[in-house]
């Protein structure tokens, strides 16, 4: 089924407030001086429904502490690049059902590495004022520069401007993209993503449970139509 947009809703008014996002993005670590839980946020669908998931783990055994989920009927349709006006309500309220504090988020999107510079984790982070990182399954724009053993730089419209960096976390296996959301450097980022793993995983473990827990519901609504 088709959706339209919003009756409310405008794409150039979208664009200036992906700018504000943007500009009020940190490139920099402000981080706790020990990232002790650490969480993961993801999205599944069924139908006009979005289930969002958090899953928080424990930072050195990366066995689950609490999840969440919260289902939200999607009035918003997919449209590449303006993915946050369609996931970040559903993810914020996810993770405010969360009990429990949690000092890092990963989000399954991307983040700096965007057209406009300022995709869903950038928005997420910038909403709950944390650090965090995008982890896409997809390239979203930009150029692969050179490799490096497992890393290569993206750069976007052919420039020297590093906007995010894919990851071969397994050799058999498409890379994932990492890029900035908030309060956090691109190299920090890059050490979480790969700390944060299990050693057989693509995926580092908070997205991956977040997104086991999301697909869990949306086959508990299937199973129950």
């Amino acid at each position: 089924m088709r959706r339209e947009l919003p009756r409310n809703f405008n794409i150039e008014r979208a664009r200036y407030a992906q700018k504000i996002i943007a500009s009020k993005v940190i490139e920099d670590d402000e981080l706790p001086k020990v990232i002790r839980k650490v969480t993961g946020v993801d999205i599944g669908y069924k139908d006009d429904i979005a289930i969002a998931a958090a899953v928080t783990v424990d930072s050195e055994s990366l066995k689950e502490i609490e999840s969440s989920t919260f289902m939200f009927k999607v009035r918003f349709p997919y449209i590449p690049t303006l993915l946050a006006f369609r996931e970040v309500y559903p993810s914020w309220m996810a993770l405010k059902k969360l009990k429990g504090n949690y000092d890092l988020v990963m989000v399954d999107g991307n983040g700096r590495l965007h057209p406009y510079r300022a995709g869903f984790a950038c928005h997420l982070g910038v909403i709950i004022n944390k650090p965090t990182i995008g982890v896409a399954k997809r390239l979203l724009c930009g150029k692969i520069g050179r490799w490096k053993g497992n890393i290569a730089p993206i750069y976007l419209d052919n420039s020297e401007n590093i906007i995010g960096v894919a990851v071969k976390t397994l050799k058999r296996a498409n890379p994932i993209y990492v890029s900035i959301g908030h309060k956090i450097s691109l190299k920090t980022a890059i050490k979480f993503v790969l700390t944060y793993r299990r050693k057989k995983a693509k995926l580092p473990e908070p997205i991956r449970l977040a997104h086991e827990k999301a697909n869990e519901v949306v086959k508990r609504l299937k199973a129950n139509e």
